[in-house]
């Protein structure tokens, strides 16, 4: 029963760990677009994840 609640305190320190790098990269959009996709995710909708990965995608595709 104490791994459990371990278990939830590291995932969380990895997603704020991981928000925090996409912040850092990415500035606002990152956030924006990493807040999309957790929701999207989290309520099933596949439209609201999929533009968060969209734009994921767009931020991470070289601009020449």
């Amino acid at each position: 029963m104490r791994e459990l609640p371990l278990a939830a305190i590291l995932l969380a320190a990895l997603a704020i760990g991981f928000e925090q790098v996409v912040q850092s990269r990415f500035g606002a959009m990152g956030i924006i677009a990493f807040v999309l996709l957790t929701v999207g995710v989290k309520a099933r909708s596949v439209t609201v994840g999929g533009l968060g990965a969209v734009v994921l995608v767009m931020l991470l595709a070289p601009s020449n």
